[in-house]
């Protein structure tokens, strides 16, 4: 079992940047890829960052590749995603997620075990 708690939103202006941080419990953090998702109001939980396991690569969604950041420190159990030059169309709930098992990238919820809380990033204008 794995729990994950997401910290770091907040209110930003456009142009701004914010640090979102997500602290997992589990002996075996290292071997789950992680992902981060959002959703906003009134629309379907969209995929923006994933990183594997084995080697730490990286994938984005179109809608954020050149402005966020995902990466991980195993030892510390933790998964970032910094997120620079911030829109108002970023502002949404950010959720952390996991994924036990598999080296790939992966891209929906479906293929996730585990979820945070989430945390709202508002992008004011």
């Amino acid at each position: 079992q794995v729990q994950l708690v997401e910290s770091g939103g907040g209110l930003v202006q456009a142009g701004g940047s914010l640090r979102l941080s997500c602290a997992a419990s589990g002996r075996t953090f290292s071997r789950y890829a992680m992902g981060w998702f959002r959703q906003a109001p009134g629309k379907e939980r969209e995929f923006v960052a994933t990183i594997t396991w084995s080697r730490g690569n990286t994938d984005y969604a179109d809608s954020v590749k050149g402005r966020f950041t995902i990466s991980r420190d195993n030892a510390k159990n933790t998964v970032s995603l910094q997120m620079n030059s911030l829109k108002p169309e970023d502002t949404a709930v950010y959720y952390c997620a996991a994924r036990s098992r598999g080296v790939g990238y992966y891209y929906t919820t479906l293929d996730y075990d585990y979820w945070g809380e989430g945390t709202q990033v508002t992008v004011s204008s």
